[in-house]
């Protein structure tokens, strides 16, 4: 990419939410994980790279931006979090080197990249796992820290319209202990296209397809609540307000209180470790198109003890192939790093995360090393 592209790349990908900025700083402390990455000369690349995506992403992305300093000193990396739809269409046109998205790739977008790629078809793998909480503000019960249950038909009611009151009977019958009060529930959900909109109304729809008829789409599918862009849009507006519940990003909820989910005969509170059981039992997708490609088929009737089954994986996006060197041998570094030991470690301390289960690291370090670089 010449000086100009990545200016231009950069203006476009950076109007909002820039990340950080490498400087340079120490030698290369690669982890084991990223050894071949290193030995491509990763150590050496210079210039400017430009991904944008998932907002869910975010708080790792920060992380992974500042552990991989020691890949490339003299490197420097942005990240716009424009939500995984924008993320992918700015991949599409060539203006970013990598895409974050809570969505795999459409058949349609696959055939899209060979355009951008220099051979071949773009790829996705898995490098973000968290579950995603169904976070409410309620006086009294998110203030003291305590959950409220609910299955999967009272969660996809509420999110319907069709349970509009805290105390209604399907809510205090699972709940016992608490003294909900006769408030009105205002529901929150995402204004803009988004990933984590399509994984959780995926739960909804696999496992209360009854109180869920809406098709599956990565756009709020009623007129129920009020919208927010991105995920820190949808954590501010539940903050803002008495009786309010949506679904974000466990990463960002911070202190507003969260649903216990009914797996089984049990509730299961939000936890990184319960989100990586429902993924161990989770199969690899294998009649998506394309090469390369490590796909989730999240199994949300789960019965796993412990397990919470509103899960968003998040994937990168990248070519297999690249018309200018430095962006391939970017892309490799990245996605190497990322999904390592040590980048994996960077994005729990700092988001919560779960790590990719052990299962599927070997299928991934497979498909990034298919990155042609040089």
């Amino acid at each position: 990419m010449n000086n100009h592209m990545v200016t231009r790349s950069l203006a476009a990908v950076c109007g909002v939410g820039l990340l950080a900025s490498l400087a340079a700083c120490g030698d290369n402390t690669a982890a084991s994980e990223s050894t071949s990455a290193t030995k491509d000369g990763v150590a050496s690349l210079t210039g400017e790279y430009a991904g944008a995506g998932a907002s869910s992403q975010q708080t790792a992305v920060e992380a992974w931006i500042e552990g991989f300093r020691s890949q490339a000193p003299n490197a420097t990396v942005a990240y716009n979090p424009s939500g995984s739809g924008a993320g992918v269409s700015t991949f599409l046109t060539g203006s970013t080197v990598w895409a974050g998205s809570d969505k795999a790739l459409s058949a349609e977008e696959i055939e899209q990249s060979k355009s951008v790629c220099a051979s071949g078809t773009a790829f996705d793998v898995p490098v973000y796992v968290s579950p995603i909480a169904v976070a409410f503000n309620l006086d009294g019960i998110s203030t003291a820290g305590k959950h409220v249950n609910m299955d999967a038909a009272t969660i996809a009611k509420v999110f319907n319209g069709e349970i509009t009151r805290w105390n209604d009977p399907a809510i205090t019958e699972q709940n016992p202990g608490l003294d909900l009060p006769n408030l009105t529930i205002t529901v929150v959900h995402r204004s803009d296209k988004s990933g984590t909109t399509l994984n959780f109304v995926s739960y909804l729809k696999d496992v209360a397809p009854s109180a869920w008829p809406h098709d599956l789409s990565e756009n709020w599918p009623n007129e129920v609540g009020q919208g927010a862009k991105g995920t820190s849009g949808v954590v501010s507006t539940i903050k803002q307000a008495n009786g309010t519940i949506g679904y974000a990003d466990f990463s960002q909820v911070g202190d507003l209180g969260t649903v216990a989910v009914k797996v089984g005969d049990d509730y299961t509170p939000i936890s990184a470790d319960a989100a990586s059981k429902v993924i161990a039992d989770s199969p690899v997708d294998t009649s998506v198109d394309g090469d390369n490609r490590i796909v989730i088929d999240i199994n949300h009737k789960t019965a796993a003890t412990g397990a919470y089954p509103i899960v968003l994986v998040s994937y990168d996006i990248a070519c297999p192939a690249y018309k200018e060197s430095n962006d391939a041998m970017f892309a490799k570094a990245w996605l190497t790093y990322v999904t390592s030991a040590e980048g994996q470690k960077a994005a729990q301390d700092a988001a919560g995360t779960a790590p990719l289960p052990s299962n599927l690291t070997g299928k991934i370090t497979a498909s990034i090393d298919q990155i042609k670089v040089g």
